[in-house]
């Protein structure tokens, strides 16, 4: 779905665009000579870009230049006028196709052709998110948040038994699912801008590398504009995602990623959702989530590092993600505009993104790696935490399967980054965190999480006992540097010294 962004914007817009962008030069010398006879409906926008009146006088009701015409053009299909049913382009690009949603973000395209930037609209995409989020939003009662609030107290109090990292400064929250799109979107918005930036950029490419002779002018005028209307239609997207997520996360730590930074949160009226068919009591429901909630959030509190390397390998991969304008001037040739469905498929079957990269697989291997380590460390510590609740294991399962069907996160990160974002080695990584702990207990299993130094890597999630060997072991003897720097530290650089307490070679007064 991540091209979509960009190919939306061409309907009559980058679809007629693709009169100006993706279209050979020579099949531009052909249409300009059919142009003469075509009827006007018909004729190409470039053909129609310097046509006289029969006074052989430009005509002042038609736009003066280029740039002036694709603006009319787009105006056009903004405003209906085109082939395209703005309502099955929404819906292609993942976005809603009732008729006041459609209506919205026409009026949004439009206002983004007259703006002076040209860049995503975050402002934009935190109201489509807060929007998304209110629907269907009901008001939580004070009993189920005094409930909660208690959950978390005595979660907190079962953490301290099973780790020993210490507790959060601020306390937990409570959120609706406003509040939490509202919180979260900055977070998304970094995520996400490599991606808006590489769309914008493939589109200003192939405007550049296919505006046929004497139409150089609009290239300014004309990237600039159609890197608004796809900055705006990201954002759409974007508050799109992160609205429809916020039904379906239960707390600030369900995504994988911390997006609340350094804090713990619950939404109260998703948890009351997650429990509803699990037959279980609903108190152990909101005590097992707490627990994992406040173990995810401390871990992150702790390991201050672990936050920016996640964020880092994210966009790290994404500033990748690049997109095959061959092949986007290949379906701009044979596209039908009355159907949408072959630029559905294209999008959805990946063909308009090049293979990953050397560098993306290893940004990738590494993420897959963490998110598993985190993971399967909450999965350890709340098992032990919870361990008082019956229904703890059955909770747990469900947790499980929820995330190995993807969970909430894989498609909002799939959809703004082409990721598939998935802790892969989780059932793997919780057994390593099972056999540390049980070698080194619970101190020397958290003590790993000090640096990303001491951290355990992927080859230690394939073989927990050499991880054991090295933490039970006697420690290695110091090699030369370390017996050097030794030295330093004990003011012993200059070498050892003489019986009288003079340095070695120093001349005596």
């Amino acid at each position: 779905m991540v091209l979509l962004l960009a190919l939306s914007v061409t309907a009559d817009g980058v679809l007629s665009l693709l009169a100006v962008a993706a279209v050979p030069r020579s099949r531009w010398r052909s249409r300009r000579a059919h142009a003469t006879t075509a009827h006007p409906r018909s004729i190409p926008v470039h053909a129609r870009m310097h046509r006289s009146n029969v006074n052989g006088m430009s005509d002042p009701a038609r736009p003066d230049g280029p740039e002036d015409e694709m603006r009319e053009m787009l105006q056009r299909f903004l405003a209906g006028e085109g082939d395209i049913d703005p309502s099955k382009l929404a819906g292609a690009a993942g976005l809603p196709s009732d008729p006041a949603s459609v209506a919205r973000l026409m009026s949004q395209l439009q206002a983004a052709m007259n703006a002076s930037g040209d860049g995503v609209n975050w402002d934009l995409a935190r109201d489509q998110a807060v929007q998304i989020a209110s629907r269907g939003m009901v008001p939580s009662i004070e009993d189920e948040k005094e409930a909660l609030r208690r959950a978390l107290g005595l979660a907190a109090l079962w953490l301290g038994e099973a780790t020993q990292i210490g507790e959060l400064a601020g306390e937990p929250r409570l959120l609706s699912r406003a509040e939490w799109a509202r919180e979260t979107l900055p977070v998304w918005s970094q995520l996400a801008e490599p991606v808006a930036n590489s769309i914008a950029d493939a589109l200003t490419r192939v405007l550049q590398e296919n505006l046929p002779e004497g139409m150089d002018g609009m290239m300014a005028g004309a990237g600039k504009m159609m890197r608004g209307l796809g900055g705006t239609l990201f954002a759409m997207q974007l508050g799109h995602v992160v609205g429809q997520l916020s039904g379906e996360v239960v707390s600030g730590g369900d995504a994988g990623i911390p997006l609340l930074d350094g804090q713990a949160a619950l939404l109260p009226q998703n948890v009351l959702e997650f429990g509803r068919d699990l037959g279980v009591e609903v108190e152990e429901v909101r005590l097992y989530l707490s627990v994992r909630e406040l173990a995810h959030a401390r871990l992150f509190r702790h390991a201050r590092w672990l936050r920016l390397h996640l964020i880092t390998a994210i966009t790290e991969y994404a500033h990748g993600i690049t997109i095959d304008t061959e092949r986007l001037e290949q379906l701009a040739e044979g596209f039908d505009p009355t159907n949408t469905e072959e630029l559905q498929r294209a999008l959805s079957d990946g063909r308009l993104i090049p293979p990953k990269s050397e560098e993306q697989l290893v940004a990738l291997g590494r993420l897959e790696t963490m998110l598993a380590l985190v993971e399967g460390w909450v999965d350890v510590v709340t098992e032990q935490a919870a361990q008082r609740l019956p229904a703890a294991g059955a909770i747990a399962e469900t947790v499980r399967r929820r995330r190995a069907s993807g969970g909430p996160a894989e498609s909002a990160f799939a959809t703004l980054v082409g990721l598939e974002l998935r802790p892969r080695r989780l059932r793997e990584a919780a057994a390593m965190w099972r056999a540390v702990q049980d070698a080194v207990g619970a101190e020397g299993r958290d003590e790993l999480w000090a640096h990303p130094d001491v951290v355990p890597t992927a080859a230690d999630i394939d073989d927990p006992a050499a991880l054991v060997a090295r933490l039970t072991g006697p420690a290695p003897e110091p090699d030369e540097f370390d017996r050097a720097l030794e030295d330093l530290l004990n003011g012993d650089a200059d070498g050892p010294a003489t019986p009288n307490g003079d340095d070695e070679g120093r001349p005596q007064p």
